[in-house]
């Protein structure tokens, strides 16, 4: 794939430090100046293709009411042009190999419609203000899986290193507290599929009001799934504290067996262990992207460029859209996507030796303006592209968080795809759900899976 780099002096700078190096006062002024409050570039590129970020979305739609689907605040914009296996060669520097890899595979259906660049992504005045305060103290610790001297905000907005880059994406702010209900599903090459339900239920204790890294109690996010359809399925529950440093202290982690009626532990919730109910199409570090400890991998900072990836996927998310109108064969329905060109860091993880996983290499496309990882290029042992994974998000505007509403995970090999996210015919998140550590603990699991 032809590169084409960014060489700003910022990325030169960054390419050069080492791993423990912190960012001065000088470099930290910036944000908020020709840096957003987040550490993206604030100008647009030199082309004009990429307009400068004037904030985001800070503020919801005329007629949205919280609790209801997200009407697109682009909802006029028309594709500029669309990527099809035939004009592929005219664009493959502006995409992922896994983009490519999808539209060589698939030739007569796969498309990828490319609209305006909206840089849409916002956060609260407190992330920023918090981003700010951490940009001179964050500082990886136990070589690299954790972190500390940084809270509420991103903690190294102006990365010096691919882990501190994944550690923005693992921190990123998504409210402080949100429930939602998705569905799952992983179709046939012919397209037919029984959908998982699941309700999630998140406490964000790292972006908490007035939290302090004392507070933590090395726990970055509080999690808990319960499985709701299908009925060979329903009742187990899944509950983790996600630990901020797994190395020193492995996620714990419980769950209910609706068939035996207790709670045990799940140390095996992690890595590359099969995601939940998912037909073996993802792996337990593929939700939401990536998560969990990084330390089977050398994190190697590639720079930023300008890529063409999924963003303000609101027609994905709409409630006039159903399940079967996504959920077609061998990949979801293209013509509902939105692709735009953004700037994005790539990151490229390769497995450590003495180390186990079954991708042994990840590249990710993480998006400057919200840290948000938009892509995944997935490698098997044999260093042959295997798996594609794309974010398809958008503003959830009453919240401020740019988050996404489906991924989708494609198998090359299998010919087959998951999607997860899926909320079109069901429930809206909510961020508004009051919750505390308390509601997270193995006797709240037990108290749940009896009733």
């Amino acid at each position: 794939m032809k590169s084409r780099f960014l060489t700003p002096s910022l990325v030169t700078i960054i390419l050069c430090l080492p791993l423990s190096a912190q960012v001065g006062e000088s470099e930290a002024a910036r944000l908020g100046q020709d840096l957003t409050p987040l550490g993206a570039e604030r100008a647009g590129n030199a082309a004009g293709t990429i307009p400068a970020w004037d904030g985001g979305i800070t503020t919801p739609p005329a007629g949205y009411v919280v609790g209801s689907h997200h009407p697109d605040p682009f909802a006029d914009d028309r594709p500029l042009y669309t990527i099809t296996h035939d004009n592929l060669g005219e664009h493959e520097a502006s995409l992922t190999a896994g983009h490519a890899a999808l539209l060589k595979a698939y030739p007569s259906s796969y498309r990828m419609p490319v609209y305006p660049t909206r840089r849409s992504a916002s956060n609260p005045e407190r992330i920023y203000e918090a981003t700010r305060r951490n940009a001179t103290t964050a500082r990886l610790v136990n070589n690299g899986a954790g972190f500390e001297n940084a809270i509420v905000g991103i903690p190294f907005p102006i990365p010096q290193n691919g882990l501190e880059v994944i550690w923005n994406h693992l921190t990123r702010y998504r409210g402080v507290a949100a429930a939602r209900y998705i569905g799952q599903a992983s179709p046939t090459r012919g397209g037919s599929f029984t959908m998982v339900e699941f309700e999630d239920d998140f406490l964000f204790n790292y972006t908490r009001e007035d939290v302090t890294a004392a507070d933590l109690d090395n726990v970055l996010i509080y999690f808990k799934q319960a499985v709701i359809a299908p009925a060979r399925l329903a009742g187990s529950i899944l509950i983790a504290h996600e630990t901020l440093d797994q190395v020193r202290e492995p996620r714990r982690a419980w769950v209910y067996n609706a068939g035996q009626r207790r709670v045990r532990r799940a140390p095996n919730v992690a890595y590359d262990n099969p995601g939940t109910a998912a037909d073996g199409m993802r792996t337990s570090d593929q939700f939401d992207m990536f998560n969990g400890a990084p330390d089977r991998y050398d994190w190697n900072l590639v720079g930023k460029k300008e890529i063409i990836v999924p963003y303000n996927s609101y027609r994905l998310h709409s409630d006039s859209v159903k399940y079967r109108d996504i959920l077609t064969p061998l990949h979801i329905n293209q013509d509902l996507t939105r692709y735009e060109l953004h700037r994005v860091w790539v990151v490229d993880a390769t497995l450590k030796s003495g180390t186990s996983h079954i991708y042994s290499r990840r590249t990710f496309y993480v998006d400057e303006d919200s840290w948000q990882i938009l892509a995944v290029d997935q490698y098997d042992s044999r260093g042959q592209l295997w798996r594609v994974s794309e974010a398809h998000c958008i503003n959830y505007y009453e919240a401020q968080t740019f988050w996404s509403t489906l991924e989708v995970h494609t198998d090359l090999l299998a010919g087959r795809y998951l999607a997860i996210g899926l909320d079109n015919e069901g429930k809206m998140y909510d961020f508004g759900v009051k919750r505390t550590p308390a509601d997270y603990s193995p006797d709240a699991l037990r108290r749940a899976g009896v009733r």
